[in-house]
């Protein structure tokens, strides 16, 4: 199913929290800020998915994640494993990319 998403399919949840499921502590609210086309010169082939990112804030910590895969929960979306790659911090808020191509 990760494979079919697009960005059209999360546009709609900017704004919205997705809760990050964490060994060891309780689960952490991300909120989605931006759902972002990238550049068509990224798409591998014609057939495939227009590339895109997702920027996701963090709580206020000072704290992060690690560069890794969790798995995300949303009210209408479901369940996602999606690889999260902090980008640092904005306001005591850390940034967190998603890429997929």
């Amino acid at each position: 199913m990760l494979s079919e998403l697009t960005v059209a399919d999360f546009s709609p949840h900017v704004g919205q929290m997705f809760l990050a499921e964490v060994t060891g502590v309780a689960p952490i609210d991300l909120e989605l800020v931006r759902s972002t086309e990238l550049s068509p010169a990224s798409r591998p082939n014609p057939e495939s998915r227009q590339p895109f990112s997702l920027l996701f804030l963090g709580p206020p910590s000072d704290h992060y994640l690690p560069q890794r895969t969790y798995r995300l929960e949303h009210a209408q979306m479901g369940i996602l494993d999606i690889f999260l790659v902090p980008l640092g911090p904005v306001d005591r808020r850390m940034q967190y990319e998603a890429i997929f191509t």
